[in-house]
């Protein structure tokens, strides 16, 4: 393997190199930058790591950088950072490192290069290029890194069960970076993985979500879900998931495997769609199935209002993630409750009515829906998902006309809460929603038009219904 650096890359290491000579140090450009070159992979992040102060010679570096850049320097971790405009540059000095049982957090002492090496996570991740005016572009490989990254191997430099014992968080990253390079986890470090499983737990949220997105929004995420699963790591973090595994046969029924089925759907809309909350919407989408699996005689397995649970459970799932409560988790909730939706209108002569609802229920969020919805056909039977699909195009067909004729995305109805409110002279309550939904119901059935006119005249007609009386009825008539 070569390493084809860019003009801006080899000018930016040329002037590391001046630098560190100029200070009598030795520099290397080291980890992820040095692999991603290799695999011939974008990289904005340059880590540099020397035998002295990683500081001093962030300081050297940006002296010599026109126009003169910023330098944030975090004295505590002897760390220090350019930000260019298409690149970032990260200093530090070489270290070997000790760790304590009840922390991930290392004892750091300076070291060598060979001791900053040592404590890579990965052989692929601990290779190093020398930037010293008589070895530049060297590669410094201890460990026979390149040889793994050309096998596509993920291997621990030193013995897996220490590395994983002293950083918990390497377990997860091990994982990650086979699902996003597609390596092979090598036998002995993933063997290592499942007897330390439970060490996670020392782990901080937030360090474990961050890994399990990156899983999330590879190009095939099952692949991090099935090692996950096989390591028990899963089992430490997502109990729910883990629950969805398995098959339950009683009378010759049985059904699918929702725990690979989950894994086939979200494998499918990573075809389509880099939304990460999408995705998370089709992780979430058969969580409850376990909750509200029943049997039923004659009939099989029925999983009723799972959309509805799985819903609910949402917002604690994501509290528990320390993900976002906000509009993100809206809208995986959303998606949730929604997505047998579309699949149901296949199975019925299809009304406008219904065509409408889906539609205003949906909203803006209806082409995200409607790719779930398509992800969510899976079966061994391809003319059964032939069928599926075909049906579902049948859907988004009236779909799109129905919309172009009736125009219910971002929809209002014509009558207000503050005019029933005004018409009636009373206050926010009860009545004001019933009022509001008869209006929005009949137009969406079809039994009025959707106009001011016709849906003033229910809205009074619901009203007497309820018992009120008008105050202002001659304003309007």
């Amino acid at each position: 393997m070569t390493i084809d650096f860019t003009k801006r890359e080899q000018d930016l290491l040329h002037i590391v190199a001046q630098s560190a000579e100029s200070l009598h140090i030795e520099a290397f450009a080291v980890g992820g930058f040095v692999r991603d070159k290799l695999l011939k992979r974008n990289c904005k992040d340059i880590d540099i790591v020397c035998v002295g102060s990683g500081i001093e010679l962030a300081k050297k570096v940006a002296e010599t950088i026109q126009p003169k850049p910023h330098v944030a320097y975090f004295k505590n971790f002897g760390t220090a950072q350019i930000r260019l405009d298409d690149i970032e540059l990260e200093f530090v000095g070489a270290r070997k490192e000790s760790y304590r049982r009840d922390s991930r957090k290392p004892i750091v002492e300076d070291g060598t290069i060979e001791d900053d090496q040592n404590r890579r996570d990965f052989t692929i991740n601990a290779l190093a290029i020398h930037l010293s005016a008589k070895k530049f572009g060297t590669l410094v490989d201890p460990f026979n890194g390149l040889d793994d990254l050309k096998n596509g191997i993920i291997r621990t430099p030193l013995n897996p069960s220490i590395t994983f014992d002293d950083d918990p968080l390497r377990m997860l990253r091990a994982i990650r970076f086979a699902t996003q390079l597609n390596f092979k986890i090598e036998t002995n470090t993933f063997n290592a993985i499942e007897p330390l499983s439970n060490r996670l737990k020392i782990i901080s949220q937030e360090r474990i979500t961050d890994e399990l997105n990156k899983i999330i929004l590879s190009k095939k995420p099952s692949i991090g879900f099935k090692l996950l699963f096989n390591a028990k790591l899963l089992h430490v973090f997502f109990p729910e998931m883990v629950k969805l595994h398995g098959v339950a046969v009683q009378d010759n029924y049985g059904h699918k495997d929702n725990f690979y089925h989950t894994l086939k759907v979200l494998d499918n809309l990573s075809e389509k769609s880099n939304d990460l909350w999408l995705r998370w919407a089709a992780i979430l989408h058969d969580i409850a199935k376990p909750a509200t699996q029943r049997f039923e005689e004659g009939h099989g397995w029925t999983f009723h209002g799972h959309e509805v649970v799985g819903a609910r459970w949402v917002p604690k799932i994501f509290s528990r993630f320390k993900l976002p409560l906000d509009d993100k988790m809206k809208f995986v909730q959303k998606m949730v409750a929604l997505h047998l939706r579309p699949i149901s209108l296949t199975k019925e002569n299809i009304t406008d009515s219904a065509i409408r609802r889906i539609i205003f229920d949906a909203d803006d969020d209806l082409e995200s829906l409607l790719l779930l919805c398509e992800a969510d056909i899976t079966s061994k039977n391809e003319a059964k998902v032939k069928r599926y699909k075909e049906n579902l195009k049948l859907v988004l067909q009236r779909i799109k006309e129905v919309e172009e004729r009736d125009h219910i995305r971002n929809w209002q109805p014509p009558i207000s809460g503050d005019l029933i409110m005004s018409t009636f002279n009373i206050t926010p309550s009860k009545p004001v929603g019933i009022i509001k939904d008869a209006i929005k119901d009949a137009i969406l059935d079809g039994q009025i038009k959707n106009e001011f006119d016709a849906a003033y005249q229910l809205m009074l007609k619901k009203g007497m219904e309820l018992g009120l009386s008008t105050t202002n009825k001659s304003t309007h008539e």
